[in-house]
């Protein structure tokens, strides 16, 4: 029989050959089975709750309307730059990666077309071997420098605006290493995108830029006392990855919705105008440098984004053409099925090479890593200059009239590829190979000629296999662009079918763009935003309602099989990631149910050896300020101070009704309306205070008085203790984070035992707040310069009002409370006051929240 032998009250509560989840056993204690990752618990939470301690309160006071607009102003300020820094950043990519495929495609292709006749074609292949290792060997260097820069950074902003601190993901190092790994990535010829890496280069830079420090450069430091606040720091992150899909896809309305969809979990009608202004910044700063340097025309707004995808309509003079009509939404809502099916194909092979990655490479050393990186560059370039060589040679059919603009000065014809092909003729497969992938995706956009199905179904899986192996390589890497243009030549393949099987008038460019949207739908499972994004790239409003019913296809299709891809890597590296809400069989739990007994608390006033030895000895980053309930407190008080200042603490901070109303009346009389004095003076004689031994307080906990044993705020607890001993009833009074008590005790506020609290040094806000988000560590703290035996009075510094619940509250109520506000804690308090549990991020995962149902099944 297994039982729950590491609680406490150490009752068997499983059957005989009943097994426990692998949830259960992480709860226990024990081991899970490997093939099950399960939410580690050493990821730090963000706090998105305002502390409302005595100092904060003390600089709200003092602000007033100039210096509140002052502080709104600086707030815009700073939207601004990080729009303008994200738009200079794509500028900067979009310049040397065209810059490096430029020399590599020209270097190549001449050495193609001049090897084709002579028989050198090895020759050919090394120097793109040497091009494409080069580059990519150099883009995992940096990788090694900074392991977080790898990937498309999608999944830890994610989760850093789910409320989850993801180490090192906002660092300037990151910044640096994401930024000039994703150039020689792209450049490498591996298939990845730019586009995710700007959305994580974005979010770095509102990270960073409002902050004017870094851990870089820890000796530069600038006077700028604000935005120091978890808080702040999230709502510039989801502004600068909502102007990185801006700048990446000329969408600053998708980027927008992006972040609202795949990112913050708190938001608020001030924050989404601030992140539209921010996204509008960086698509006006990109798309005039690019348009200026392009077309030589400074003032015109021509390229609005990395990724355009042109514009869609028909030949001029043809009547008979049509983008889609009715009838061809029946083949879209079937392509929509099909990319769903592909994209949750995708995302379980990615998955599995990742496991695989997670246990037989990333624990060996880290050269591993860079020669995986160098295989799989090595056999796609194999793969691509062998499959050029196996194309179709196709007609060149009549120049492109509409639309022969793609990201810079050259037309879509000027990226057609005639290797081993005669005049007036092109080689499709090199078209589609032997090109960057935003060409390619034109090709398939816009191209008149035709590509035959058997270059497009070997293309496609090509394509699908050897990006699905790179996505996950210790290179930075984003996955919008190889999805896309996978997608494409699906939709493309379908489009020919369809005009040569069965004779239909299709635009084949439609079907090319809605089997990149069903494609890509399908592995991010992303929806509104999508199709928001897909809108503004084709500037064509009319293929609004397609783009949204495939999108919605594709994602419920793959939702039956399994997640998306960003939701995939997120559960891989054990992220504890909050939905937006919770499955309506998980309100049979209550708060009561999930949270955690166990306490670690300290109490208004502590002495500092105590404070200390907890710090030391635990890693959690809050604990309950609390008094206990005593039947003789008024023995406890006489000849000691601390025992003193605790219990009249206490009392102080009890509100009755009966105080309020005394409170209110005092104030009363100061108005000058003699009928609110006399009744005033009414109710003050029915509420009179009765003497000493008649005090509210006393009496209320009288009524719920227990035997305690003697315990003083700086004695530990016992082993020997009974259960009553160790959780005693303790009045709730607030919280109070682990970097204010290192913070209270490295500056030494604290008062000697025959001295009064008030002698205590006072911090204010800025000081509380200086070295955030670095707070010192406890144990950076020298013991020499305090002494043991003094006090601190934490109550300033607290926050007496903080988010609680009840133990009777749903889980829904509790998970609506605890995500919406981006809460890090919640306390669980009964009706008369008393702390009885904390809930964390930990207690309300999935796998967490199922473990206990069943649990709950099983005590039923």
């Amino acid at each position: 029989m297994a039982c729950c032998g590491r609680c406490f009250c150490c009752q068997c509560c499983c059957r005989e050959g009943e097994t426990r989840t692998p949830e259960e056993l992480t709860i226990l204690g024990e081991i899970p089975d490997e093939e099950q990752i399960l939410p580690r618990k050493d990821y730090e939470s963000l706090d998105y709750d305002r502390c409302i301690s005595e100092p904060y309160v003390e600089v709200l006071e003092g602000m007033d309307n100039k210096k509140a607009k002052k502080y709104e102003a600086v707030h815009w300020m700073m939207v601004f730059a990080i729009g303008v820094t994200v738009g200079l950043l794509g500028l900067f990519v979009d310049f040397f990666v065209r810059l490096f495929n430029k020399l590599k495609f020209t270097v190549v292709g001449d050495s193609i077309e001049k090897c084709s006749d002579k028989g050198c074609l090895s020759l050919s292949l090394l120097e793109l071997l040497a091009f494409n290792m080069t580059f990519v060997f150099i883009a995992s260097v940096l990788v090694l420098i900074e392991p977080v820069a790898a990937g498309s950074g999608i999944p830890e902003i994610k989760s850093y605006l789910n409320g989850v601190k993801i180490p090192g993901i906002v660092r300037l190092r990151t910044f640096l290493c994401k930024a000039a790994g994703v150039l020689f990535s792209v450049a490498g010829g591996l298939f990845v995108g730019k586009e995710g890496p700007m959305i994580h280069s974005g979010a770095i830079v509102g990270a960073g830029l409002p902050q004017f420090q870094s851990i870089t450069f820890r000796k530069i430091k600038f006077d700028f006392p604000y935005f120091r606040s978890d808080r702040d720091k999230r709502d510039f992150v989801s502004a600068g990855a909502a102007a990185g899909v801006a700048a990446a896809f000329g969408a600053p309305i998708g980027g927008t919705l992006f972040s609202l969809e795949e990112g913050s979990s708190f938001w608020n009608q001030a924050l989404t105008w601030k992140v539209l202004f921010c996204s509008m910044s960086a698509t006006f700063t990109l798309n005039f440098f690019r348009s200026g340097i392009n077309f030589s025309k400074w003032g015109s707004f021509q390229l609005p984004g990395l990724l355009n995808f042109g514009e869609f309509k028909c030949p001029d003079g043809d009547k008979n053409c049509h983008l889609w009509t009715a009838v061809d939404l029946a083949f879209f809502v079937l392509m929509g099925v099909v990319g769903g099916l592909l994209g949750a194909l995708f995302n379980c092979m990615n998955k599995n090479l990742a496991k695989y990655r997670i246990r037989h490479i990333h624990p060996k050393a880290k050269f591993i890593r860079v020669l995986e990186s160098l295989l799989v560059t090595m056999v796609t370039t194999i793969v691509i200059f062998a499959a050029s060589m196996l194309g179709e040679c196709r007609d060149l059919s009549t120049p492109t009239a509409h639309n022969t603009t793609l990201a810079g000065s050259e037309d879509i014809n000027s990226t057609i590829r005639q290797f081993f092909c005669s005049n007036k003729t092109y080689n499709d497969m090199a078209t589609l190979f032997f090109n960057p992938q935003e060409a390619a995706i034109h090709q398939l956009f816009h191209q008149d000629g035709t590509f035959s199905p058997v270059t497009l179904s070997v293309f496609f899986f090509l394509y699908f296999l050897l990006a699905c192996w790179t996505y996950g390589v210790s290179v930075p890497s984003g996955l919008f662009v190889p999805s896309l243009l996978c997608g494409a030549a699906f939709g493309r393949l379908v489009a020919n079918v369809l005009k040569v099987k069965l004779g239909m008038d299709i635009y084949s460019g439609t079907f090319a763009l809605i089997g990149a949207a069903a494609f890509l739908g399908g592995v991010v499972r992303m929806t509104i935003s999508l199709t928001v994004i897909l809108i503004e790239s084709t500037n064509e409003i009319t293929y609004g309602l397609p783009i949204m019913i495939t999108l919605m296809v594709a994602k419920w299709t793959g939702d039956f099989f399994n997640k998306g891809i960003y939701d995939i890597h997120i559960q891989l590296r054990g992220v504890p990631l909050l939905e937006w809400e919770t499955e309506v069989e998980m309100d049979r739990l209550t708060a009561s149910d999930i949270m955690e007994t166990n306490l670690t608390y300290v109490y208004p006033h502590t002495r500092v050896q105590s404070l200390v030895s907890i710090l030391r000895t635990t890693v959690y980053h809050a604990f309950p300020v609390v008094t206990e309930n005593r039947q003789n407190e008024r023995d406890f008080m006489k000849g000691n101070i601390l025992i003193s200042n605790n219990i009249h603490f206490k009392k102080s901070s009890v509100v009755s009704r009966a105080g309020e109303q005394r409170r209110r009346c005092q104030s009363m009389k100061s108005y000058p309306s003699s009928e609110l004095r006399n009744v005033c003076d009414e109710q003050s004689a029915a509420v009179e205070p009765s003497e000493e031994g008649e005090d509210l307080l006393q009496q209320m906990l009288e009524r719920r008085h227990a035997p305690y044993p003697n315990l003083y705020p700086d004695q530990s607890p016992s082993e020997e203790w009974t259960m009553e001993e160790r959780f005693r009833p303790l009045t709730f009074h607030g919280l109070i984070l682990r970097s204010q008590l290192v913070n209270l005790l490295i500056r030494g506020v604290c008062y000697a035992e025959n001295q009064s609290s008030t002698n205590q040094p006072r911090l204010s806000y800025a000081e509380l707040t200086e070295d955030y988000p670095r707070y010192p560590d406890i144990h950076d703290l020298d013991l020499t310069l305090l002494s043991p035996r003094m006090i601190v009075d934490v109550t300033p510094y607290m926050n007496p009002c903080p988010y609680t619940v009840s133990p009777n509250a749903r889980i829904s109520q509790v998970f609506n409370l605890f995500r919406t506000m981006g809460l890090r804690h919640l306390p669980v308090v009964n009706a008369v006051g008393e702390i009885v549990g904390i809930i964390t991020r930990h207690n309300l995962t999935h796998e967490f929240l199922m473990a206990k149902l069943r649990q709950h099944y099983i005590t039923i």
